[in-house]
């Protein structure tokens, strides 16, 4: 993700941000423009804002912030909710004790994934989907997943304890809410970029005939688990358990791996400068990498910075930030997933 600054007094700011902790400006996002903007209210209507550059015309915050779980702005005249609230089927019920909280949580992680979608410049609203819309449910005891269109997340999935329970339950390396985002969002963009198009050949080259049933493909991995050799093939043992879980695993590492990057360069962390000088000029070119970065260049700065995050984590007593190995035939579908995405931008 960019830096963002506030334009008022030019001080850091974070996207989950409200307001500058500096000079106490109100900070919303504006999808259109894809940045953090400060605001200046109305004199004459206190829920009307213009940014502090005077850009963009009349802003209003998403109806959502009322409840502390959103700080998008939506302009004036138009719909109550932003681009990302707008894709919500069901909110949890906020009767019920800790909904709110858990709510807020999904809605950070929904909205770093909708940053993503924009930053590619991939349909979620419906344009090129035979699915309609991607949308969001976010309900208790519910099983987790998708199905036409619909992403499902049940809100224990926010409870850090029974997050970990799972983790553990499964034998699963990594389990976050922002995961299970990108990877249940893989099966709709599989029906966007793929299952229509003329790739699906070539996805099932790399990554198996789709065509077997999936219930039972999901149900014989949970009785019987993984092949002995699924790390020589896959990111992940749950993406051997079918060629749309693949799928969906290998797309939410891509999705990993492009956000990180993004973050770590504009962070100033980069482990190509290895060697080099203190003092040297700045040798290294920067790209969009959501648009612009080969596959290549991608996976040249990606294994290092996850070798050096690695390293710091365990200085620190935690797990490591990426545990995960990528062999050869992932590393390929990793390829695809970038190949697909560039050629629906084009």
């Amino acid at each position: 993700m960019k830096n963002f600054s506030c334009s008022a007094c030019g001080n850091k700011v974070y996207f989950e941000n409200v307001a500058c902790v500096k000079c106490g400006s109100a900070l919303g996002f504006d999808a259109d423009a894809q940045t953090i903007v400060s605001l200046k209210s109305d004199p004459f209507d206190g829920a009307l804002y213009r940014s502090f550059t005077g850009s963009g015309g009349d802003l209003r915050y998403c109806a959502n912030a009322f409840y502390g779980v959103c700080n998008w702005l939506t302009h004036d005249g138009g719909s109550a909710m932003c681009p990302a609230c707008s894709l919500n089927r069901t909110i949890p019920n906020l009767s019920e004790f800790g909904s709110l909280q858990a709510w807020r949580d999904l809605e950070r992680a929904k909205k770093r994934l909708v940053y993503s979608l924009l930053r590619f410049g991939l349909p979620f609203n419906g344009a090129g989907s035979p699915q309609g819309p991607l949308t969001f449910n976010f309900v208790r005891s519910a099983m987790t997943g998708h199905l036409d269109g619909v992403i499902t997340i049940d809100i224990m999935e926010a409870d850090a304890v029974e997050r970990e329970r799972q983790r553990q339950q499964f034998g699963e390396p990594y389990r976050s809410l922002l995961g299970h985002l990108r990877h249940e969002s893989g099966h709709y963009y599989w029906n966007v970029l793929i299952g229509t198009t003329n790739l699906l050949e070539d996805f099932r080259a790399l990554f198996g005939d789709e065509r077997p049933d999936y219930s039972s493909a999901i149900a014989h991995h949970y009785n019987v688990g993984p092949p002995q050799d699924w790390s020589s093939r896959h990111v992940s043992a749950y993406a051997s358990a079918h060629a749309w879980e693949d799928w969906a695993e290998t797309w939410a590492h891509y999705l990993h791996m492009v956000d990180t990057l993004d973050t770590a360069e504009a962070s100033g962390m980069e482990p190509r400068t290895a060697g080099l000088s203190f003092g040297s000029v700045w040798p290294f070119k920067t790209y969009d990498i959501y648009r612009e970065e080969t596959f290549d260049a991608l996976m040249e700065r990606w294994v290092p910075l996850t070798l050096a995050m690695n390293g710091l984590n365990r200085s620190m007593g935690h797990d490591d930030f990426y545990p995960f190995v990528i062999p050869e035939p992932a590393v390929a579908k990793l390829a695809f997933v970038h190949r697909a995405i560039r050629e629906r931008q084009a």
